[in-house]
This record gives C-alpha cells, structure tokens and sequence, in this order.
C-alpha cells in the first residue's frame, strides 16, 4: 500500500537524526600565543560539547593545534587532544629573528600538513595568531572547510588572509566585517566562557575578597601577561587611590614579585594596605568575584573588552601603542565611541591622570550609570553557542 505524506516525513526525519547520531566528527581549532586567542576557543569548544551532549553526536573527537597547549587543564577539562605545531612569528619590525621564525613558519606547516592529513577533521576552526598559521595553510592545501573568528576591530595579517577563503567568518566587531566577503561574514560578537560571562553578587563577591562594602572597588587587568605601565602607574597612584578605593590588581605572573615587592614599600605604615591585593593571574572563580566586586575596571584594550561588557562595568582603557595595525587603539576608541569607557593612551599614562579620570568616573554616578547602561547594550550574548552550531552544522554536513 502506498504511504501517506506524514509517514514519509516522519521516515526522513528518523533517516536524519540517525545520521547525526552515526556520524563522527572531528574538530580541530587553533589560536595561539596569548589568552585573547585561547580562550574564546575554550568558550566555544564548552559550547560544542554541548550541542555533541545534547544531539547524541557519537565518535566526536576535539583538537587543538598550536605551538604550546597554554592551559593544559582547560585542555582536559573540554576534551581537547593538544597536537604540538611549530610556527614563528614575523614582527612587521626588522629583526633578525624573522630570518629564523622564516624556517619555523617552514617546518611547522610542513608538520601540520602531516597531522591535519592524519586526523583528517571535517573543519578547521582558526583563531587568529601567527601559530594558527601552519594550520590553516595546511587545511587550505587539503580542502578542509576553515571557520575563522577575528577579535579586533580590523583583523591580523593570518585572519586576513585567511578571510579570501574561509568557508564562515565570525567577527566580534560589527566594523571588522567590512574586511572580509560580505557572503560569508557575520557579526556574531565574542566567545566568552560560560564561567566568566556573569559577575558574583556583589556582597558575595565583597566578601571573598574582605572588602567593605561601602568603598568603590577598581579591577586591574593588564592582560594573561600583565601591562608593565599599567602596573607601574597603579603602584605609584596606591597611597592616593586607597584613601578612596579598594583595589584587586592581577599583575601578570612574570611581575608579581616586583610589583608586590613595591607595592609593600609604598604602603609601610599605610593604615589602608589591606585595601590593595595583587594577583599574579585570576582564576575563573577569582574573575567571576572580581567583576561582581568591581566598580570601574583597568584594563588593556584586547579581548577582555567583550568580557568587561558581559559585566556591564565601567572602564578605563590603556590601548597597547605598539599592537600590530594599531589594533589595540582602534578596539578601544570602538568601545569609547561607544559610550562604554574611557581612553588613556599610554603617553598620557601618569598616576595623576588615571586617578582624576577614575575619580571622574566613580564620583558622578550620571556618568558611571550611563557608561554601564552602555556596556551591556554593547556585549552581544550567545556569540559562542551561535559559532559552535554553525561548527557542528559544518561538521556534519562535510564529506571527506
């Protein structure tokens, strides 16, 4: 007898779903060099577990390619097969390690061609950093789909070019579309981890740190390595700043020592030291309590931009003078054009500047509501989940 409509719609559904249910999927994803390029991998890899977890995917199988594993636990944590490839970074100054970094950039691809064609992936999700180079080389070469994200206002030089035949292109800045083809672009804004994306409650994250409740707190970011300047013009500006504020400093872990070893000159026989804590990097829980706990933030003008929306906090942005196409400078006069923070470039860098501007910020309250009413206009949510499903999508749909 012959079938009704319904039951051949219900047949090619069941035929489907199993199909996803029986695929194996191989992801590989490479970044590297800094947490601006690895994180945002981790944010979306958490996401597509997930979507594996929720659809049943069997056989899934996560990688990430690069010159160091960065952070091994969140490696493991999220199922990522770490596979080591070289790369060398060619600075757009003279030097003569570019002539050596010719040969690392060399060998790293010719290694990356080999372990690409071994594990052989259904996609390739691409980072930005010179050492996702060799990767996406090597994918281009054997016809894997490459996903690219760009975190910048403008994209680097391997996104870039990279941009001329990625199958998808995700950007955090609506403005960086303008760099890519327009068909296979979108504005998804940026992958942020789910353990970071929402700030404590604020008496909850007061009290972690031992902070009074009724004093302003400032959180200092100078980035995964630290910002000697950033940290130079806080130790200076502390006895002046912890008459009014308390303060949560991550130093960056190559100048703890020196920036604590200061910090406890300065402050001998200051009443208010307690006020002042420095880290040399904050975990995901410290960071979650110290946005809670934050009143205006410090901070380099990467990355971190997109997560200090997320927190709908106000703050004072040091742009980087020397980044790469002047990227630094251009995210952050994005982000103050935006009516979210302010900019202090870093000629202009003093303890008496940054103090009269965070005492600018914090004092009239008009302006410190409406710089957070701005931040959180600018975060864009959910930028992770939309570019794991469209890497799932991809995945799934790709025959080798």
């Amino acid at each position: 007898s012959l079938m009704s409509q319904d039951t051949i719609q219900t047949l090619k559904y069941t035929e489907i779903k199993n199909w996803r249910l029986k695929k194996y999927m191989k992801i590989v994803f490479t970044g590297g060099g800094t947490g601006g390029h690895f994180y945002p991998i981790i944010a979306v890899a958490e996401k597509v577990n997930h979507i594996i977890d929720k659809e049943n995917i069997i056989g899934a199988k996560l990688y990430y390619l690069s010159d160091s594993p960065y952070d091994k636990e969140m490696l493991f944590k999220n199922g990522l097969l770490y596979e080591k490839v070289g790369s060398g970074k060619l600075r757009t100054y003279f030097s003569f390690l570019n002539f050596l970094d010719i040969f690392k950039i060399f060998f790293g691809t010719i290694n990356a061609v080999f372990k690409l064609f071994t594990i052989y992936p259904d996609v390739v999700f691409g980072k930005g950093g010179y050492a996702s180079f060799p990767t996406i080389f090597a994918a281009r070469i054997l016809r894997i789909p490459v996903f690219i994200h760009e975190s910048d206002s403008a994209p680097g030089r391997v996104n870039k070019w990279a941009g001329r035949f990625a199958k998808r292109i995700a950007v955090s800045f609506i403005g960086a579309s303008d760099y890519f083809p327009t068909k296979n672009v979108a504005w998804t804004g940026h992958p942020i981890r789910a353990e970071i994306e929402h700030p404590s409650e604020k008496t909850k994250a007061l009290n972690y740190f031992k902070f009074e409740s009724g004093i302003p707190t400032i959180l200092v970011l100078g980035g995964s390595q630290g910002a000697e300047i950033i940290n130079n013009t806080i130790i200076d500006a502390l006895p002046r700043l912890l008459l009014k504020y308390q303060i949560i400093h991550q130093t960056g872990v190559r100048n703890f020592k020196t920036v604590k070893g200061r910090a406890d000159v300065v402050l001998t026989g200051n009443k208010s030291k307690d006020r002042y804590i420095p880290y040399s990097f904050l975990d995901p829980l410290q960071i979650k309590h110290a946005s809670g706990a934050a009143s205006i933030i410090v901070s380099r003008a990467g990355s971190t931009i997109f997560e200090i929306a997320s927190w709908g906090v106000p703050a004072i942005l040091i742009p980087f003078t020397e980044s790469n196409a002047d990227h630094s400078k251009k995210n952050a006069f994005t982000y103050a054009d935006a009516g979210a923070c302010s900019v202090v470039e870093e000629n202009n860098m003093t303890a008496n500047i940054l103090s009269s501007e965070i005492d600018r910020i914090i004092e009239d309250k008009e302006t410190w509501q409406q710089m957070a009413h701005n931040a959180k206009t600018f975060n864009k949510p959910d930028a992770a989940m939309k570019i794991a499903q469209e890497l799932v999508d991809i995945a799934l749909s790709h025959e080798k």
